[in-house]
């Protein structure tokens, strides 16, 4: 498994946790507080993060099949993007589990 993989991953996996957190937050402005221009905040941000959890399902999927990971795995990584901060701590979890795998996996370098 190339480093990329891990990295677009990463990428989206803060960019889904940021939007979905912003949401949470909007949601309480709008309904909870009646703040005036949530219900616009919210909408835009909600769209936003509805395409790029798209973006995220692929990269978290294509991460997961070439990792090999069991179902269990593979579907606690794709919800994480639906549940406010969740998906920064799987990601860090994924990030530490996978980068000493790719450590492990990478060839040495020979020393002149």
């Amino acid at each position: 498994m190339k480093k990329s993989v891990l990295t677009r991953y990463r990428v989206m996996a803060y960019v889904t946790g940021v939007l979905l957190v912003l949401l949470t937050l909007g949601v309480i402005a709008k309904y909870v507080l009646d703040i005036g221009g949530a219900a616009d905040f919210t909408r835009v941000v909600g769209i936003a993060h509805g395409w790029l959890y798209v973006v995220y399902l692929i990269f978290a999927f294509d991460l997961g099949s070439k990792a090999k990971w069991p179902v269990g795995k593979q579907l606690w990584v794709l919800i994480a993007g639906t549940i406010p901060t969740a998906a920064f701590f799987v990601e860090r979890k994924v990030s530490a589990e996978l980068e000493a795998k790719l450590a492990d996996d990478s060839p040495a370098v020979a020393k002149a």
